[in-house]
């Protein structure tokens, strides 16, 4: 038996390609699957197994491209009512692979329809030996409960009994395999450490020390970090089987005027995915900042209309091509073009171009002191804001300011603060497009005004 971890980072998932001698089974896979492919072939190994633990959220699952590559079966909950072809599992199943036996435990809570498969290598001996366990239970955490609109608490009171009844039940040493790790909006405070095992959770798990069944739903249903708007689209997208990534359009080279002609019919966005200090230099007016160094899917999944076309203004080929990647992964499938020869390209053409001064730490400062009209917008999540801010700023987070904008002047002098310059870049290009003005970049955030020697004030 042998594991071996795809970790995918920005989303922050993990997922597994468990082994015998010449057989293997992908958990959980992400949809571009040809990883999977490349690492099993070069072990030996023929792909005969594709388990899904839950139907995801937060990205969209590979697991009918590998099977359609591969020839391999899907096993996914039965509770899932999944519209493709499947094994479906439930309760007391068995998956074998090999001389592993994959035991089947129903464990809802952050998902009605979620699973856990609990591994026994029977070369060795009886009891399980590893457990993979999806969303339920991460390193240093368990999966939120919140997902599913009215059903917070129903969904709570189902996870302290996944966990207390079926997986705390496990051996101390079967080894924990979560699908996630920090980073992910699955849960709230989960570890950078990727794998674990039963014992060390137990005894180090703040969520499994909670025994009241009150406290635990208290802990989960209050104060959470809002869900991206596509974790919902993605869940259904899993369900129904996402459409093949040979079937999507590959996005063609547009010269600046047809760019233009294109992005002016009302049925297409810009997402520009260069650096935020290249989109403060000149930019396409009504375009996204989506700085790839940043969270990149999460954002453009949370805030990109999902009904229209995608195009792209990035720094080169690579960069279209990464992004596609990371659009594709959270259900984000109509990328249909970018912008040939980029920004220098638009420029050399004389279209129009719009820019976002950048605040250095200090320029911050001053207006801080010095501009007592200045409107200061903290885009981080509640809980980063209350840890420490700048001062006078208010709380709003980047993707609440599609409706939240309507809070603020937009004639006023408006400075956008995150922790680095990625958010708060999305966040000015957001307000532009709805009529501001006066919209500035504090490039650096947060992190480099504190690094500047400026005091945060903390709620």
């Amino acid at each position: 038996m042998l594991v071996l971890q795809i970790f995918t980072p920005k989303i922050a998932h993990s997922s597994y390609l468990l082994a015998g001698s010449s057989t293997c089974a992908v958990i959980d896979p992400r949809r571009d699957v040809q990883v999977y492919i490349d690492t099993a072939r070069a072990a030996g190994w023929r792909i005969t197994h594709v388990i899904e633990t839950h139907l995801h959220a937060d990205f969209v699952s590979g697991h009918l491209d590998l099977a359609r590559k591969t020839g391999a079966t899907i096993y996914a909950p039965r509770i899932g009512k999944c519209s493709f072809d499947h094994v479906p599992v439930s309760e007391g199943d068995e998956v074998v692979l090999e001389d592993m036996v994959l035991q089947v435990l129903e464990t809802p809570g952050h998902t009605p329809e979620h699973v856990s498969y609990a591994v026994i290598d029977t070369s060795r001996g009886a009891q399980p030996v590893a457990v993979f366990c999806g969303d339920t239970l991460f390193v240093g955490d368990v999966g939120r409960p919140d997902l599913f609109p009215g059903r917070a608490r129903e969904l709570a009171e189902a996870l302290y009994d996944s966990l207390h009844d079926k997986l705390m039940k496990l051996p101390e040493f079967c080894e924990v395999y979560p699908a996630h790790a920090a980073g992910s909006l699955c849960g709230r405070a989960m570890a950078a450490k990727r794998q674990s095992t039963m014992g060390y959770e137990r005894l180090y798990n703040i969520a499994l020390e909670i025994d009241d069944l009150e406290s635990f739903v208290a802990s989960l249903t209050t104060d959470m970090p809002p869900a991206p708007d596509h974790f919902g689209r993605c869940s259904a997208i899993n369900g129904r089987g996402p459409a093949p990534v040979s079937s999507l359009p590959t996005p063609v080279a547009l010269p600046p005027r047809e760019f233009a002609k294109l992005a002016s019919n009302g049925n297409a966005v810009i997402i520009d995915a260069r650096p935020y200090p290249a989109f403060g230099g000149q930019h396409i007016a009504g375009s996204f900042s989506l700085d790839l160094a940043g969270n990149f899917p999460t954002f453009a999944g949370w805030v990109v209309p999902p009904d229209k076309d995608i195009l792209l203004v990035a720094s080169d080929a690579a960069q279209v091509s990464e992004a596609v990647d990371w659009l594709r992964r959270v259900g984000m499938d109509r990328t249909v073009a970018y912008l040939e020869g980029g920004i220098a390209a638009w420029a050399t053409t004389g279209l129009p171009m719009s820019h976002v001064p950048q605040l250095s730490a200090q320029q911050l400062q001053e207006a801080v002191q010095a501009h007592p009209g200045v409107v200061i917008v903290d885009t981080r999540a509640p809980a980063e804001y209350r840890s420490g801010h700048v001062p006078k700023s208010t709380s709003i987070q980047v993707a609440d300011l599609r409706t939240r904008y309507s809070e603020l002047d937009p004639s006023a002098e408006t400075v956008v603060v995150c922790s680095t310059g990625n958010r708060s870049s999305l966040g000015t290009s957001m307000l532009l497009q709805k009529g501001f003005t006066n919209v500035k970049n504090a490039a650096g955030g947060v992190s480099g005004f504190a690094a500047a020697g400026f005091s945060l004030v903390q709620s």
